[in-house]
C-alpha cells in the first residue's frame, strides 16, 4: 500500500495525516495524524482575509521606525554639539553636561538638560536669555497692556519665557544676537525642520478640490426637515458657504463661534466648479480628521504664511503679540513642508555670518570639518572649498540640520527572473543571480502584455443557438492587427464596448449590429491597456508650442519613463524636468507645470526582466512592428527545428486520438512533446510572428513555467539544508511564508519520526489542499472581504423578514408584505418581470413558531425573490406557504458535480420532483430533452418557452442567464480550477515536489503530488459520511451548553424524515449552533479531518468529478468510485477507502493532540552591525558593515509597555470606610473632622506628643461628639503607588476622571462647570460640557467658574490613578527616566510560575511580569547561566515545580493517576485521557485561565466556557492549576514528557 501524506493548508494552521492506502482493492489505515496551529490574533486573520498582509511583527517594526527617527534626530543634535563647541557658542552649563571625549558631542549619563534654562544657587531652574525676554515683554507691554496686573500675592503677570524662541527668531533676520542664543535657535531647527515631502503624497484629483477652513459662523436658520436624527439646519458661514448640519440639539450657541471644516467642491473636467440645478457650487464639509486630512490642513497652514510674507517664526510670534490666548502647536501651524524652515533659516544665518566673525573664520570652519569626518577625505576635499560666507551656512544646512538621508532602494525585495541572470565575482567566488523583474509602467512591459491581450482577443457574434466566432473576419490582416494595436495603445484601459465600437467606425460593422457582438473577456471588466503612455499624452498635450505626433516616440516614452519611475525626490524630479525639456528645445515652463504632479508609478511588477521581455517582444510583434533582423539567430534555427519535426507529423491528417502519439515519434529531450503541441497551434504562415508566451518562452528560452533547475529532497536533511539557506521575507507575503515554512518543517518532523520506526520509510504521494485564502491574491481577497461585508447586511434583512414571517404568519402575495418586501429588499436585485396579476393571494399557516430560519432558508429565500417567486422549469408561481416546505428545493443549474461553482448565480428554488427528475443534466440539456413533457403532474416549459422566460426574469444577471442556457459545462472552467497559477500555490507545489519527485522528472510539480480541491474535499466528506462523525464528536459540547441553559436551544433528539415529514432511520442528536457559527470551525480537529480525506483522495476521484460531461471517461471510472443501488445502477456516492474507515475516522480524531507554535521569546541575541572605516588590503580605509563583537547585547521581542508615560503623585484622598482613632494620634493632620483634629492637635501639644500618655487621658476623658464617644472616625490618606498622566478634555471624558484630577483648583473648575450641563433628570451631561463647545464655553467663563479669580483656559488635565506601575529605569543616574512610569503592555502576562508550600503542603502560584524576566533573562545571558530556569525563582514561595505559557497543554489527572502518576502512559492516549488535555490561554496574579486543547472557537460566546470564554475550572469542576501535570509536546503533538 501507498504510504500518503495528506496535508490542508490554513492561514494559521496545519492539518496532516498520514495513511496507508491502496483505493483499488479497499485496503486502508490511519498511520499517524496531527494538526498544527500557528497561534495569530483576529486582527491579523482578519487583515489577511481582507487582503492586508501585516506580519505579525509590524507594531515591532513600526516602533523601531519611530526610535531610528530619534537616533537620527539625536544623531544632528550631537554634531551640532560639537560644532558649536568650537565655535564657542555653547553656554557654560550646556557644554559641561556634554561628553567631547568618548561618546563625541552625546549628554553625559543622566545629564541631558535644556540649553535656555540652568540651575541657580537655590538649585531652582532659571532662564538663561533674560535680557532678550525682557526686550519681549516690552513689546508685549505696549501691545497688550491688559496681560500684565498685579496678583494677589503682590507679583505681576508673566508670559512665559519659552516665547522668547520666536522672538530670537523674528529679531536675528535683520540684527544680531548672542551666540549663546543662535546656538538656542540652531538646535531649535535641528528639532522642528520641517515635513520632507515625497512625489505623490499630494495626489493630482482633477475631479474634486479638498480644502481646510476655519470660519465664524455668522447664522444658523432651523428648516422644516426634519426626523428621529434630529433638524437639518442651514449654518450660513463668513465667507458665504452654507454648511448643512443635523442635529437632536440646538445649534443655536454655534453662532460667533470659529469651526474647522475640510471642504470638498466639485470641479468639471476643465478645472470649473461644479453647478447643482440651483446653480449653487456642488459642496460638501466634513470634519477635519488631522490624520486623513493632513495635506489639505498642511496647505492651508503653508498659505496662510506665505500670505503673510513673513517667516515661520515671524508669524508665530507676530501672532501671539496680538493675540496671547492662541495655541500654537497642532493649532496655529501644524505640519508645513521644510522649505519655509530652510528660507527662514538661510536669512538668519545670512544676518549673523556678518555679525559674527567667528562664522568667517577659515580655520575654525576647517577644523569643524576634520571634526566632522576625521577619515572621509573624499567629503572633506568636497567641502572645504566654500566662499566664506557660505562656509557654516552650508554646514548647518545642507550637512547637519537639513541633511536628508537618501531612501534606501527596496529593489533586492523584487523577485527575480526565471530566464536571465548576471554573473560576477564576490569574495573570490563567482555567483550567478537571476536579474530583477520588469515593472509593469516599464513601456516594453505595456508592449508585452497588450500584444498578449491582442493573440488572446475573440469576438463572437451572439446566436440563439451556439455564438460564433468572428475574430478572423473582423481582423483579416496584419494591417488590421496593428491597427487595433494603436487604437488600443494609447488608452489608460479597455472594457468589451471600446472594442466592439471600433468596428463600426471601420465599416467591419454597422452601429445596429454591435449590440448583437461580444468579446471573450468578462463583459463588465475593465482590462488596464497603457496608463504610461496615457498620462504622458494628456499632460504633453498641456506643453505649449509642441506637434506631439512628430515628438512622441518610442524612445521619448523612454527616457519619460524613466525619469518618473526612478526619481523619487520631489525637488531633484522638478530638475529632472527642466534638465529633460532643455535638452528637447521644449517649454521649460508648460512641460514642469504639466508634470511636477505627475503620480509615481505602483509598486507593480512582472515576471520576467526587462532583458528577457526585449528577447520575446520581436517574435510576438505583428505587421509593420515586427522585423526578423530582430530575432536571434539561434531562435529562428530552434523555431525551424520544431517545424521541420511538425511537418513529419503531417496533423491535418492524423486523428486527434492519434496525434499524441505521432508528437511522441518526433520528439526527444532536445525538442520535447510540449513544445511540438504548443507550435501546432500555431495558425499563422510566418511562425516567427504573432506567437503566444508560452510559445515565445519554448522558442526562445526553450521552458516556460518549467524551472531551471529541478531538485531532489532525499533526506530530511535536506530540508533543513533549505530552512537554513532561507531569506527571512523573501515571499514578500509574511502571512504566508510562515505557513510554508512552518509546512516543511512539520513534513521533516514527520518523515524523521517515522525513519526511527522504520528506516526505509518514504512517502510515496503528498496530497494538497491549499485554503482558499492562501492561494487568492491580496486584491482578490479584499474583493472577498467587500463583498462578505456586504452580504451581511443583505443576509440580516432577509433573516429579520423572515423570523417575521415565521412567527407572525405571512400573506405571501398581500400588498402589506409586498410593501415589506421592498422594503427589507432594497438593493437587492430586483426582477425585472416580477407581476402579481396571475397569482391569488392566500393565508397561509404559521411557519413553525419562534424556529430560526437557517442558512438554507436564508438562500432559499433570496432565490426566490429574484426569480419572481416563478419556478424558472415549469413557469409556475412558488407560494410563500410551501417555499420553506420540503415541496421545493435549492438546484443547481449546472450540476455541482460537473462544475464546482456552489454560488448563487449556479442556483434556482424549482420543485423537488423536477430536481430529482433532473439528475445530472443541465438546465438547458433537460429542457431540450423534456421540454413540455409532464413530471409528477407538472408541465415542464417548452425551450422556446424556457429560453424567453429567462430572458425575462433574469437579464439583470448576466451569469445565471448564461448558465440557464448553457447546454454545455461554461468553457475552460475546468483547466482553471485544475491549473491554479497563483504564486503561492505554485511555490508550495514546487517545494513539496522535491520530497516525492522521481529522479527523471522535469516538471515543477511532481507527479507523486496531487492537488485536491477544498470542493472535492467537501463531496467526499459528504458520500463517505463524515459529517455525521464530525457531528459526534463535537456533540459532547452542544449537550454541555442545553446543560448549562436547561434548555435544548442547542440541539435535541430527532428522526431523518422522508419527503411526506416522517421519521425514518434510527433517532440521533440533531446539533444546533447559532447564527454564524460554523460547527467544523469550534474544533481545531477539523484541519486534521480535511487531511485525512485529501490524503485518501485519489486521481480518479478529481478525474472523475472534473469529467462528468465526458460521458465515456465518466462511465470508465465509475465501477472503480460509485455505489451501485438495488437495481445495479450507479449512484451519485462514492464508495469508501476501505471498511472501516469512518470509525477509524472518528477514533483517531478522538486520540488527536494539537500543536501549538510557541512565541515566548523574550529576549534574543542582537545582529547588530555598523558602518565603520576599515583599512583594505591596501592601508586605505574604506567603509564597511562591521559586525558588533564587543558587548552581548541583546533585542526585547516583547513590548515592555504600554505608550502612555506616567508620573508619580502624592495625593490626599478619603480613606475608605472608618479608621480608629488612637491610630492617627500621632498624625492629626489627616483627621477630616475639624473638631476632632483641633482636639487632638491639643493633645499632643499638651503631653508633648507622648502617645501612652494621650492614651491614658482620653481613657479617663474621651472626645465626645453629640454626646457620644468618638472612636471611629474619617481620615485622609496618601496614595502610596499613584502615576499621573494628562487626559485631553472630550466628550469620553468621564465622572471618575474629574474626581481623579491631581489640581483640586481646576477640579473645583470643572465641578462648577459640569453644574450648568444637567438634563431634564438632573443627570450630568459630560458629552455636552466636555465637546468643543463645552471646552470653548468654559474657558469663557474660567474667571466666574473661579470665584472670580483669573485661570489661564484649560484644555487638558492631569488624572492620577492607582495600579501596578512600574518605574522605566531603576538606574538612579538616568533621573528622566526613573521619574517615568508605565503600564504593563496587553498580553504579557508570558509567565504563570508554580510552586510547591511544604509548610502548607499545597501549590502557591504568581504570574511574573515582564520586566522582571526581562532583567532575569539579560543577567542570565550576561553571566552564561543557561542551566537556570527562564524565569527569576521566588524562593520563599517554596520548590519551584514549572512554569506555562499561553499555547502550552497541561493534562488534568485523575486521583487514581495523582497516586500512581507512573500509570499514565501517553505513547497511546485514549479519548478520556485527550479530554483531559488542556491549553493554558493567560494569567493574571494567581488567577490561570485554560481551555479545552481542541476548542477553537465558541458555540456561544461568553457561554459556553464562562463571560471570559476560558476557565480555571476544568469541564468536571476541578481547579486544573491545582493538580495539572505539564506537558512537552513535539511539533507533531506527540506527548514526549510531563512535568508534575
Amino acid at each position: 500500500m501507498k504510504k500518503i501524506l495528506g496535508l490542508d493548508l490554513g492561514t494559521n494552521s496545519i492539518g496532516w495525516a498520514l495513511v496507508k492506502n491502496n483505493f483499488d482493492k479497499k485496503e486502508g489505515k490511519i498511520i499517524d495524524s496531527g494538526v498544527r496551529i500557528i497561534p495569530m490574533d483576529k486582527g491579523t486573520m482578519d487583515s489577511f482575509g481582507s487582503g492586508q498582509s501585516i506580519s505579525q511583527t509590524a507594531d515591532r517594526t513600526g516602533y523601531r521606525g519611530t526610535r531610528r527617527l530619534y537616533q537620527r534626530s539625536n544623531l544632528r543634535r550631537e554634531r551640532l554639539h560639537r560644532i558649536l563647541n568650537i565655535l564657542g557658542f555653547l553656554p557654560e552649563h550646556y557644554a559641561d553636561s556634554i561628553d567631547f571625549e568618548k561618546y563625541l558631542g552625546q549628554f553625559k549619563k543622566g545629564q541631558e538638560i535644556k540649553l535656555n534654562y540652568k540651575p541657580n544657587p537655590v538649585g531652582n531652574d532659571e532662564f538663561v536669555f533674560q535680557d532678550s525676554f525682557l526686550e519681549m515683554v516690552t513689546e508685549f507691554k505696549k501691545e497688550q497692556p491688559t496681560l500684565f496686573y498685579q496678583k494677589e500675592n503682590g507679583e505681576e503677570t508673566k508670559i512665559p519665557c519659552d516665547w522668547t524662541i520666536y522672538y530670537l527668531r523674528k529679531k536675528a533676520l535683520t540684527q544680531e544676537i548672542e551666540k549663546k542664543e543662535l546656538a538656542w535657535l540652531l538646535l531649535n531647527f535641528n528639532h522642528k525642520r520641517g515635513y520632507y515631502q515625497l512625489r505623490g503624497e499630494e495626489e493630482e484629483n482633477t475631479s474634486k478640490l479638498e480644502e481646510f477652513y476655519a470660519l465664524k459662523i455668522v447664522n444658523i436658520e432651523a428648516t422644516e426637515d426634519k426626523n428621529s436624527k434630529g433638524t437639518w439646519y442651514n449654518v450660513n458661514l463668513e465667507n458665504g458657504f452654507i454648511y448643512r448640519r443635523q442635529s437632536k440639539e440646538s445649534l443655536e450657541n454655534w453662532v460667533g463661534k470659529t469651526k474647522e471644516f475640510i471642504v470638498t467642491t466639485l470641479l468639471e473636467k476643465n478645472g470649473e466648479v461644479k453647478l447643482d440645478k440651483e446653480g449653487n457650487p456642488k459642496r460638501s464639509f466634513r470634519a477635519v480628521d488631522s490624520e486623513k486630512d493632513w495635506i489639505a490642513i498642511k496647505k492651508k497652514t503653508e498659505n496662510d504664511i506665505y500670505n503673510s510674507n513673513k517667516t515661520v517664526g515671524s508669524f508665530i510670534y507676530d501672532t501671539l503679540l496680538q493675540n496671547p490666548t492662541q495655541k500654537i502647536n497642532g493649532k496655529l501651524v501644524k505640519t508645513i513642508e521644510r522649505k519655509f524652515y530652510k528660507e527662514e533659516l538661510q536669512q538668519i544665518l545670512e544676518t549673523q555670518i556678518k555679525h559674527h566673525p567667528e562664522l568667517r573664520d577659515k580655520n575654525l570652519y576647517e577644523k569643524c570639518v576634520q571634526e566632522l569626518y576625521p577619515r572621509n577625505e573624499a567629503h572633506q576635499n568636497n567641502i572645504l572649498n566654500k566662499d566664506e560666507n557660505e562656509m557654516f551656512r552650508y554646514l548647518f544646512m545642507d550637512d547637519i540640520i537639513f541633511y536628508q538621508r537618501p531612501l534606501k532602494s527596496k529593489k533586492s525585495t523584487l523577485s527575480t527572473c526565471p530566464f536571465e541572470t548576471r554573473t560576477f565575482i564576490k569574495d573570490n567566488e563567482k555567483v550567478e543571480q537571476g536579474l530583477k523583474v520588469i515593472s509593469k509602467s516599464n513601456p516594453y512591459y505595456i508592449e508585452f502584455r497588450l500584444w498578449q491581450f491582442i493573440h488572446n482577443l475573440k469576438i463572437y457574434k451572439i446566436e440563439d443557438e451556439k455564438d460564433i466566432d468572428v475574430t478572423q473576419q473582423l481582423l483579416e490582416n496584419e494591417n488590421d492587427i496593428t491597427d487595433l494595436f494603436d487604437f488600443l495603445n494609447d488608452k489608460k484601459e479597455v472594457e468589451q464596448k471600446h472594442v466592439i465600437s471600433y468596428f463600426p467606425a471601420l465599416k467591419k460593422l454597422t452601429k445596429k449590429e454591435k449590440e448583437a457582438y461580444r468579446w471573450n473577456y468578462v463583459e463588465d471588466k475593465k482590462y488596464p491597456i497603457n496608463l504610461t503612455r496615457n498620462q504622458l499624452l494628456n499632460r504633453l498635450n498641456k506643453v505649449e508650442n509642441l506637434d506631439l505626433s512628430q515628438f512622441l516616440n518610442k524612445d521619448i516614452e523612454l527616457q519619460l519613463w524613466h525619469i518618473i519611475y526612478s526619481v523619487k525626490d520631489k525637488n531633484e524630479f522638478e530638475t529632472a524636468l527642466g534638465t529633460f525639456a532643455k535638452k528637447h528645445q521644449l517649454d521649460q515652463t508648460s512641460f514642469k507645470e504639466a508634470f511636477k504632479k505627475h503620480p509615481p508609478y505602483a509598486s507593480d511588477y512582472g515576471a520576467y526582466s526587462e532583458k528577457a521581455i526585449k528577447k520575446l517582444l520581436p517574435l510576438m510583434r505583428r505587421g509593420k512592428y515586427w522585423s526578423e533582423n530582430a530575432i536571434a539567430d539561434t531562435t529562428k534555427q530552434f523555431v525551424a527545428d520544431i517545424y521541420e519535426r511538425i511537418a513529419h507529423i503531417k496533423a491535418e491528417t492524423i486523428d486527434d486520438g492519434k496525434l499524441n502519439q505521432a508528437i511522441a515519434l518526433v520528439a526527444d529531450d532536445a525538442i520535447p512533446k510540449q513544445f511540438i503541441k504548443s507550435f501546432l497551434k500555431h495558425k499563422l504562415d510566418n511562425p516567427l510572428t504573432g506567437l503566444n508566451t508560452y510559445q515565445v518562452c519554448y522558442a526562445v528560452y526553450q521552458r516556460h513555467s518549467e524551472p531551471s533547475v529541478i531538485t531532489q529532497w532525499k533526506t530530511p536533511k535536506d530540508i533543513n539544508a533549505y530552512l537554513d539557506s532561507f531569506k527571512q521575507h523573501s515571499l514578500r507575503n509574511p502571512i504566508v511564508e510562515q505557513v510554508v515554512l512552518e509546512t516543511l518543517r512539520t513534513v521533516r518532523d514527520i518523515w524523521n519520526y517515522h525513519l526511527k520506526q522504520d528506516p526505509s520509510f518514504k512517502f510515496d504521494e503528498i496530497h494538497l489542499e491549499l485554503g482558499r485564502d492562501m492561494k487568492n491574491s491580496a486584491d482578490k481577497r479584499k474583493r472577498i472581504s467587500d463583498q462578505q461585508n456586504q452580504n451581511e447586511n443583505t443576509n440580516n434583512r432577509i433573516k429579520l423578514l423572515l423570523e417575521e414571517m415565521q412567527n407572525e404568519g405571512a400573506r405571501s402575495f398581500s400588498p402589506s408584505h409586498q410593501e415589506i418586501l421592498k422594503i427589507y429588499e432594497e438593493g437587492i436585485a430586483q426582477n425585472p418581470e416580477v407581476s402579481y396579476k396571475d397569482v391569488k393571494e392566500d393565508e397561509v399557516e404559521k411557519i413553525r413558531k419562534n424556529a430560526k430560519p437557517s442558512t438554507s432558508d436564508i438562500k432559499k429565500y433570496k432565490l426566490w425573490l429574484e426569480q419572481g417567486y416563478i419556478s424558472p422549469y415549469t413557469g409556475k408561481p412558488i407560494s410563500l406557504s410551501r417555499l420553506f416546505t420540503h415541496e421545493y428545493e435549492i438546484e443547481h443549474i449546472i450540476p455541482q458535480s460537473r462544475y464546482f461553482d456552489d454560488s448563487l448565480s449556479n442556483k434556482i428554488v424549482c420543485e423537488a420532483d423536477i430536481n430529482r427528475d433532473k439528475s445530472n443534466k443541465t438546465a438547458y440539456e433537460y429542457l431540450k430533452a423534456k421540454g413540455g413533457s409532464i413530471v409528477e403532474g407538472a408541465r415542464l416549459l417548452s425551450l422556446s418557452e424556457y429560453e424567453s422566460h429567462c430572458n425575462k426574469y433574469f437579464k439583470k444577471n448576466r451569469t445565471k442567464l448564461r448558465n440557464l442556457l448553457s447546454e454545455e459545462v461554461p468553457e475552460g472552467f475546468i483547466n482553471r480550477q485544475l491549473n491554479d497559477s497563483r504564486y503561492i500555490s505554485k511555490l508550495v507545489k514546487g517545494l513539496l515536489s522535491n520530497i516525492v519527485r522521481d529522479i527523471d522528472e522535469k516538471e515543477l510539480t511532481s507527479k507523486h503530488l496531487v492537488p485536491v480541491s477544498g470542493a472535492i474535499t467537501s463531496k467526499l466528506k459528504q458520500d463517505w459520511g463524515l459529517h455525521e462523525q464530525w457531528n459526534k464528536i463535537i456533540q459532547p459540547r452542544f449537550e454541555r451548553l442545553n446543560e448549562l441553559t436547561n434548555s435544548n436551544e442547542y440541539g435535541y433528539l430527532g428522526y431523518q424524515k422522508d419527503k411526506d415529514g416522517k421519521p425514518v432511520g434510527k433517532q440521533f442528536f440533531r446539533l444546533v449552533a447559532p447564527q454564524g457559527v460554523s460547527k467544523k470551525r469550534i474544533d481545531h480537529r477539523h484541519h486534521t479531518l480535511d487531511a485525512m480525506v485529501i490524503a485518501c483522495c485519489t486521481r480518479k476521484h478529481i478525474q472523475y468529478l472534473n469529467s462528468l460531461s465526458n460521458e465515456k471517461e465518466k462511465y470508465n471510472l465509475q465501477p472503480s468510485l460509485m455505489i451501485k443501488n438495488e437495481q445495479g445502477d450507479f449512484t451519485k456516492i462514492f464508495i469508501k477507502p476501505w471498511q472501516n474507515f469512518t470509525i477509524d475516522i472518528r477514533s483517531a480524531l478522538e486520540t488527536t493532540p494539537i500543536s501549538f507554535k510557541k512565541n515566548t521569546r523574550v529576549i534574543t541575541k542582537t545582529n547588530n552591525k555598523t558602518w565603520q572605516w576599515v583599512k583594505d588590503e591596501n592601508g586605505k580605509l574604506k567603509k564597511k558593515l562591521v559586525a558588533q563583537t564587543k558587548g552581548d547585547s541583546r533585542a526585547i521581542r516583547k513590548p515592555l509597555h504600554k505608550e502612555t508615560v506616567y508620573g508619580l503623585v502624592k495625593i490626599k484622598q478619603r480613606k475608605k470606610g472608618l479608621a480608629s482613632l488612637k491610630n492617627y494620634l500621632e498624625q492629626p493632620e489627616l483627621i477630616i473632622e475639624k473638631s476632632v483634629r483641633e482636639k487632638v492637635k491639643a493633645l499632643n501639644k499638651l503631653f508633648d506628643k507622648d502617645k501612652k500618655k494621650i492614651l491614658k487621658h482620653l481613657k479617663d476623658n474621651p472626645i465626645l461628639q453629640k454626646g457620644s464617644i468618638v472612636d471611629k472616625i474619617k481620615v485622609w490618606e496618601w496614595t502610596s503607588n499613584a502615576t499621573a498622566s494628562r487626559v485631553k478634555l472630550s466628550d469620553k471624558f468621564t465622572r471618575k476622571q474629574l474626581e481623579s484630577i491631581t489640581d483640586s483648583g481646576i477640579q473645583i473648575i470643572l465641578e462648577n462647570h459640569i453644574k450648568n450641563y444637567l438634563d431634564e433628570k438632573d443627570k450630568e451631561r459630560f458629552d455636552l460640557a466636555f465637546n468643543p463647545e463645552g471646552v470653548e464655553q468654559l474657558n469663557k467663563n474660567i474667571v466666574q467658574l473661579n470665584n472670580g479669580k483669573k485661570h489661564h483656559p484649560i484644555y487638558s488635565v492631569r488624572v492620577y490613578e492607582e495600579g501596578s506601575r512600574f518605574g522605566v529605569s531603576k538606574d538612579e543616574r538616568n533621573k528622566n527616566k526613573t521619574k517615568k512610569y508605565v503600564e504593563a503592555a496587553k498580553s504579557t502576562n508570558l509567565f504563570f510560575a508554580i510552586y510547591w508550600n511544604e509548610e502548607k503542603q499545597e501549590r502557591v502560584y504568581e504570574t511574573i511580569p515582564l520586566n522582571d524576566v526581562i532583567e532575569w533573562q539579560k543577567a542570565r545571558a550576561k553571566n552564561k547561566t543557561f542551566d537556570e530556569p527562564m524565569i527569576p525563582i521566588n524562593a520563599e514561595k517554596g520548590r519551584f515545580l514549572f512554569s506555562l505559557s499561553p499555547n502550552d497543554l497541561v493534562y488534568v489527572p485523575t486521583e487514581a493517576e495523582q497516586e500512581n502518576p507512573n500509570s499514565v502512559d501517553f505513547t497511546n492516549p485514549n479519548k478520556e485521557q485527550m479530554g483531559r488535555v488542556y491549553k493554558m490561554v493567560s494569567s493574571s496574579g494567581n488567577q490561570c485561565f485554560f481551555i479545552q486543547h481542541q476548542v477553537s472557537g465558541m458555540i456561544e460566546s461568553k457561554k459556553e466556557f464562562s463571560a471570559l470564554n476560558k476557565m480555571e475550572k476544568s469541564i468536571k469542576n476541578i481547579m486544573i492549576k491545582s493538580i495539572c501535570w505539564k506537558l512537552k509536546v513535539d511539533r507533531l503533538g506527540h506527548i514526549e514528557s510531563m512535568v508534575k
